[in-house]
């Protein structure tokens, strides 16, 4: 196993800085964020162009990779793919069909992104629709050597009244994506709010597994006595702040670690662990990032074998 960070953290460097940054604070492998220009909104980036990746590209990003030591993991395109707007749908398809072809080119093993949702129809009509929408997606990317992986995030924020907005939050769900084809992008945070313990979800499935994350996350069970597991409803000015948790950076929440390692070892998971940082602490200012990602780095490396 091999301990590495998401580059969406730090948006206004370029990969070049992220890479000799993370190999000189003793990471070792780097999940890049791939997501086309989308402005300021949070929590993406574009380090790698994906629509513009070319066999030029390709051996310029493993010359750096190889200079500093480090693994490319996985591109990092994290979308509705079930969008209601028809045109933005297909823009989501088509762009996570560029990663894949990017990763087949650089020689990246996986294609991360979210199953989305529709929040207009129920969740079986979406399941339906996302069994047409990713069959050729799964395809395109076995044909060229590539696992696309999704992640478990609830995405929240993206339905109207809270409710989950990427449907791949549970065992249930994930059993229903391995039988598309699809594997698992594991991040325990997301689960401990759903009240699924993520040491017991993660164990059956360690084979459907081709990338995790590590993200930690805070609890205020006193708040939950107010709004109730969905979270705020009367007033949600930020369609993503539930009002009783909030992420960390791992070894500053409610997660595990040495339980979640110790059970990706003993299942017999060889891949990346991959930091995600969007701890509001530790955010705001590429300074505290930077701190964000040292304590990370100085709760996990101890668990992973050298």
């Amino acid at each position: 196993m091999k301990l590495g960070f998401l580059t969406a953290c730090l948006p206004n460097r370029s990969l070049p800085e992220i890479a000799a940054w993370a190999a000189e604070h003793g990471y070792e492998a780097l999940e890049v964020a791939a997501w086309p220009d989308l402005g300021a909104r949070p929590f993406t980036a574009t380090h790698l162009e994906a629509a513009a990746f070319g066999e030029q590209q390709a051996d310029e990003t493993r010359a750096l990779f190889d200079r500093h030591g480090l693994t490319l993991s996985s591109l990092a395109f994290y979308d509705n793919n079930l969008h209601p707007d028809p045109a933005e749908r297909k823009a989501v398809n088509n762009h996570v069909r560029a990663c894949i072809d990017a990763a087949a080119l650089v020689g990246c093993p996986t294609v991360g992104t979210f199953v989305g949702r529709h929040p207009g129809l129920s969740v079986a009509e979406n399941l339906a629709e996302a069994e047409q929408v990713f069959a050729p997606l799964v395809d395109w990317a076995g044909e060229r050597g590539v696992k696309l992986v999704i992640e478990n995030c609830v995405m929240e924020g993206w339905h109207p009244d809270g409710y989950p907005g990427n449907l791949a939050y549970s065992p249930e769900l994930w059993e229903w994506m391995f039988s598309l084809g699809l594997y698992l992008n594991y991040d325990p945070s997301h689960l401990v709010w759903m009240g699924i313990d993520p040491v017991a979800a993660l164990r059956p499935y360690i084979d459907r597994i081709a990338h995790a994350q590590a993200k930690d996350i805070q609890q205020f069970p006193d708040k939950r006595n107010r709004y109730g597991w969905p979270g705020k409803a009367a007033v949600r000015e930020d369609p993503f702040d539930v009002g009783w948790w909030r992420y960390r950076v791992p070894g500053l929440g409610d997660v595990d670690w040495r339980a979640v390692v110790d059970a990706l070892y003993e299942g017999g998971f060889d891949g990346v662990l991959s930091v995600e940082h969007e701890d509001p602490v530790w955010g705001g200012t590429e300074d505290k990032v930077h701190t964000g990602l040292r304590v990370a780095h100085r709760t996990l490396r101890p668990l992973i074998v050298a």
